[in-house]
């Protein structure tokens, strides 16, 4: 898997150190409580109505959008690994809030709202694993064919101009790809800088890309855990270390 995994909502840096030897709070326990239940009995269609849609999956795999798409594709996601896990968990060391954030399971596979609502999954099945790999190879075949060269998608973002794609070439070392947001990625790209760097921003899980041309330095700093008005991503252009462009991405797909 990536440093980056997918979604707003994904496991940080800080939820891993987060407080292990503190219980959950009492007032979340009925909605952890409640959904352990649901897990246990088997029960896909009431457990359908825990999800808050659409659940988002590893790009380059959709969405689940509603309830009927959970039902079908419930073992991509439960598989017997992650229920036993559930199943087996206790509320008041194995599950923690972590503020507006949500209710966290274990290192962040999975986490709730705090009315009980699953937001997101961090696990990842082999069916699902495998399904992602067939994706990754249809993918490479619908991109232009200068850029069918990655080991691994990092993501793609939209800005007000421009549609940014980060993918993993191998060896940390990052491709950044870009075009007018009119156009398709299978359209030959404006702009490709190779050579890029991943680099942590403090201990929250929040990081950044950089990749430098001459004079300029294009920087895709990426939100993982943020307030809940940050954009999920942000391209910032500078030439000779003066700013010459900011643009917060509108939509971003890990």
């Amino acid at each position: 898997m990536k440093k980056i995994l997918f979604a707003v909502l994904l496991i940080s840096i800080a939820s891993l150190t987060h407080a292990q030897d503190q219980t959950l709070d009492k007032k979340y326990r009925p909605v952890v409580t409640a959904f352990i239940s649901v897990v246990k009995s088997g029960n896909i269609e009431k457990l359908s109505s825990k999800i808050a849609y659409p659940l988002k999956r590893a790009y380059p795999i959709p969405a689940i959008k509603n309830k009927q798409e959970f039902i079908k594709r419930y073992k991509e996601i439960f598989d017997d690994n992650l229920t036993k896990k559930i199943v087996n968990s206790k509320p008041d060391t194995d599950w923690d809030a972590v503020g507006w954030r949500g209710i966290m399971f274990l290192n962040g596979e999975l986490w709730l709202d705090t009315n009980g609502k699953l937001i997101a999954v961090n696990h990842q099945s082999r069916l699902e694993a495998k399904e992602q790999a067939r994706l990754i190879n249809a993918e490479k075949t619908s991109l232009h064919p200068s850029l069918s060269n990655f080991i691994q998608p990092v993501l793609v973002f939209e800005t007000a101009q421009f549609r940014i794609r980060i993918d993993d070439l191998g060896n940390n070392n990052y491709r950044y790809a870009a075009w007018p947001l009119k156009s398709k990625m299978s359209d030959k790209p404006k702009l490709v800088l190779n050579n890029g760097k991943w680099t942590p921003d403090g201990s929250g899980g929040n990081h950044n890309y950089q990749f430098k041309s001459g004079d300029y330095l294009y920087t895709c700093f990426i939100t993982v855990m943020g307030e809940k008005d940050s954009p999920p991503a942000l391209l910032v252009i500078s030439k000779a270390g003066t700013e010459i462009l900011s643009q917060p991405a509108k939509k971003i797909t890990f």
